[in-house]
């Protein structure tokens, strides 16, 4: 819900989100995958287990299995829904979603050599790294990227910093956050 909450401060005003629109399709393809209801399988197993083994009444199965049915149906709807919902941020006043331009796609050619990354990301980190220096140019003093994606954060699992990474985002002073909320990891104190 932290996402929800960043596009309610961009709409009111308080900051600009820019995306580029490659992010949809990752986004499209992430929540197909990740979010279908596949425990519900797991669970109708456990009752089936359940009933027979006396743990659980009749009644207890059959009332778990109407919630089971609900969940799955409301995870189907909103994914039936997916293409609609990405379809209505784009109206979304508060949120610029930009495709790649000449300059992105030329960058995404010169960080081939300097970091290693899958193509597609390589697309993204290019495309938030030209916009960033845009808006650089344009005024533009606090910025901020929100990644979830290890491999576009400027450090590693364990915390340490990817020196290429952190480099090209230093440069910019654009401030990595591996979250929505704009918290985490805080700005060091030379930001």
């Amino acid at each position: 819900m932290a996402a929800v909450k960043l596009l309610e401060d961009a709409n009111s005003g308080k900051i600009s989100l820019h995306l580029p629109a490659q992010c949809l399709t990752e986004a499209r393809a992430v929540i197909r995958t990740k979010f279908q209801p596949t425990e519900a399988n797991r669970l109708r197993e456990f009752l089936k287990w359940a009933k027979k083994s006396g743990h659980l009444k009749t009644e207890q199965v059959e009332s778990t299995r109407q919630v089971l049915d609900k969940f799955e149906g409301l995870v189907k709807e909103d994914l039936d829904n997916l293409e609609v919902r990405l379809e209505q941020l784009k109206a979304e006043k508060g949120l610029d979603i930009f495709p790649l331009n000449a300059r992105m796609l030329e960058k995404s050619v010169s960080l081939a050599t300097e970091v290693e990354l899958k193509p597609f990301d390589n697309s993204i980190l290019a495309a938030i790294l030209v916009r960033g220096e845009d808006l650089r140019n344009e005024g533009e003093t606090d910025l901020a990227f929100c990644e979830l994606d290890g491999d576009l954060q400027p450090w590693d699992k364990n915390g340490n910093a990817k020196p290429a990474l952190t480099r090209l985002y230093d440069d910019l002073r654009v401030w990595v956050y591996g979250d929505f909320t704009l918290t985490t990891p805080e700005p060091r104190a030379d930001w």
